[in-house]
């Protein structure tokens, strides 16, 4: 099996792990957190305005506008007015057929479709193609990403993302930690939620990447991390990029440039089995992509890019085939129109 150009020279030129590495014991106390341990915001403010950082926060979404509006509000209201520790708040639009555009607008927050930003690479959709496509548009030095899904929003999940960035000059990424309850007819049901992560990702991480294991929930949707580490980061288009980000922060910097914060509870919509079918093979391609640079196989056969589903009709079962690539963009750093805008040599 072969991987892109790029993610081969990428990673082959990577500079060594530092020789000195956190033990996971050592890395789960002191580089995990609480969100409250960064709720002085006038502190934070202080601390970002001393280091001269501009922060700026996305929201990829794709028709959500029964929760973006009140996001939007309740972020800009606390972080923006009333404490300046945002400098920036965008929404980020993956062709939306609902009012989700409109409601951000009406809020307050930017607002950009992704197909407009940088069309000449491709107009796929995909929170991944957000999430690169901010990059370009936003002009933070640290950028934090919150999904535009989630119903119970606060103020912390941005404070407690980007608290450990301004702490800690030596964390590049941090993600975040949560019980997410199921919602069902009956109410919140607070055990379930990251299947994902438990039936799929752990496991392999368990295998191959043992002290990924360490963070707690590998594919959270809400994570902030350096400029300086983001652009030199290929972005898969859609369900394979979070797994891509730890992956390749880890081959470059150890684990020591992670954190985590625990946000406590985060309540969204929940997701089918074939819903998660479709994830799990995203995330698939995506780790076997950079199997052989991870030294744990020498050669793999070509990945197939069709899941196979079944769907029960009437009085017998249908086999439902789903086309699904999980392509890469590259890490941005290497595009010239980036490289003129933010003045940056890869």
């Amino acid at each position: 099996m072969s991987s892109p150009r790029w993610l081969r020279q990428l990673l082959r030129h990577a500079p060594a792990k530092p020789r000195r590495q956190l033990a996971v014991a050592d890395w789960l106390s002191s580089r995990t957190f609480h969100h409250s341990q960064f709720a002085d915001l006038k502190a934070l403010v202080q601390e970002k305005e001393r280091q001269n950082l501009r922060i700026s926060l996305c929201l990829p979404a794709l028709n959500e506008a029964k929760t973006i509006g009140k996001e939007i509000i309740l972020l800009k209201a606390e972080l923006m007015t009333r404490y300046p520790l945002l400098d920036e708040l965008a929404v980020i639009d993956s062709g939306s057929t609902d009012q989700t555009m409109e409601v951000a607008a009406a809020y307050g927050a930017s607002i950009y479709a992704a197909s407009d930003i940088l069309p000449q690479y491709g107009d796929k959709q995909g929170k991944g193609v957000n999430l690169w496509k901010a990059l370009y548009q936003l002009r933070g030095d640290i950028i934090i990403y919150i999904d535009a899904d989630i119903s119970n929003i606060r103020p912390h999940f941005a404070y407690g993302l980007v608290g450990p960035l301004l702490r800690l000059p030596e964390v590049q990424y941090v993600k975040a930690f949560y019980d997410r309850p199921l919602i069902s007819a009956k109410g919140a049901r607070l055990s379930g939620g990251g299947r994902v992560t438990e039936i799929l990702v752990r496991p392999l991480f368990s295998l191959f990447f043992p002290e990924l294991t360490a963070i707690i929930q590998p594919l959270s949707g809400e994570y902030a991390g350096r400029r300086a580490a983001l652009e030199r980061l290929p972005f898969p288009i859609g369900y394979g990029v979070e797994t891509a980000h730890l992956l390749d922060i880890y081959q470059r910097c150890g684990l020591a440039a992670f954190a985590q914060t625990d946000l406590d509870q985060r309540i969204h919509r929940n997701q089918s089995t074939h819903a998660l079918g479709k994830m799990a093979f995203g995330i698939l391609q995506t780790f076997f992509r950079r199997w052989p640079i991870a030294d744990a196989a020498k050669a793999l056969p070509a990945m197939a890019a069709v899941l196979r589903q079944f769907q029960h009709c009437e009085d017998h079962y249908e086999q439902i085939e789903f086309p699904l690539r999980e392509e890469e963009l590259p890490p941005i750093i290497t595009t010239p129109e980036y490289q003129r805008a933010f003045k940056r040599c890869p």
